[in-house]
């Protein structure tokens, strides 16, 4: 399976940019997963944790996000996040 292009941002730098398997939002409606070929989609997300796998069954790397919008396109998926931690 194809790699999900992954970029998180904040307003002061980009934090990570890579290609990993799936990346779990939490939108304000909801959690919601991404993987490549997702359709095009855009959300605020809520503070919580970001959940990221590098590959299929993968241990997740959790990244605590503070606020933002999330975009999935044809590129892949951006998180603008106000604030990591």
């Amino acid at each position: 399976m194809a790699n999900l292009h992954f970029e998180l941002v904040t307003p002061e730098k980009l934090v990570r940019s890579d290609d990993v398997y799936m990346v779990v939002v939490p939108g304000t409606e909801g959690d919601f997963g991404v993987l490549e070929g997702h359709a095009p989609f855009m959300s605020t997300i809520r503070d919580a944790e970001l959940t990221i796998y590098a590959s299929e069954g993968a241990e997740a790397e959790v990244i605590t996000v503070q606020g933002g919008f999330a975009e999935v396109n044809e590129k892949g998926l951006t998180v603008l996040a106000e604030a990591v931690s």
